[in-house]
Formats: structure tokens, sequence, C-alpha cells
């Protein structure tokens, strides 16, 4: 049986992990990135202004967790679409309004 190669991918541009979690995990060419909230990677708070703020900031977190693995948000699947996680939670961490969690792989893809 073939191993897997199995990699913790961090970088200081986005907050780090709150919890007993990585910013985001890659599996082969696989990568998983932990959900992502409208934190400030320097302070370490929620930004102020509201959801499209939070939305905002979040984007741009994954962004920077996605381009630590050499990726960018053209590696997240686009038009076939991947399984998805949908869920509903009691409260999100610092009181954040959304979390963002994305799959990517890493290098060209060719859907069949």
């Amino acid at each position: 049986m073939t191993s897997l190669m199995k990699k913790i991918i961090s970088t200081e541009k986005a907050p780090q992990a709150i919890g007993p979690y990585s910013q985001s995990l890659l599996i082969n060419r696989t990568l998983y990135v932990s959900g992502q909230v409208g934190r400030d990677p320097t302070s370490g708070k929620l930004v102020s202004g509201g959801l499209a703020e939070e939305f905002k900031q979040a984007l741009v977190n994954v962004g920077e967790i996605l381009k630590a693995a050499g990726c960018d948000f053209s590696n997240v699947f686009k038009g076939s679409f991947p399984a998805r996680s949908a869920y509903q939670v009691a409260a999100l961490p610092l009181g954040a309004r959304m979390e963002i969690e994305v799959i990517a792989v890493q290098g060209p893809l060719t859907c069949v």
C-alpha cells in the first residue's frame, strides 16, 4: 500500500488557530483549510464593520493560507463542485457571524 504525504500548512499572514487544530492540512495534493472567521491576523480580534467586513477578512485569511500551500482560489473547485458542508452552530469563536472553510487541490486538475 502506498503511503500518503501529510503536512501541516500555516502562515503568520492569517490568524493562528484558537483551539487544538491547524490552519490547514495537506494530504498528498488535497488541502483542507480550517474554517476561517473575520479575524485580523495581527490583533487576533474580529474586524469591525459587521458581516460584510468579517466575510471579506475571512476570504483574505483563506487566501493567505492557500498561498502558503502554493495555491490560490483557482485551486478551489469552480465548475464541478465537490461535496460541501453546511451546518449551524450555537456560536462561533469570538462571536463571529460567519465562517468559511475550503478544500483545494494543489496543481493542475482535470475534471471528467
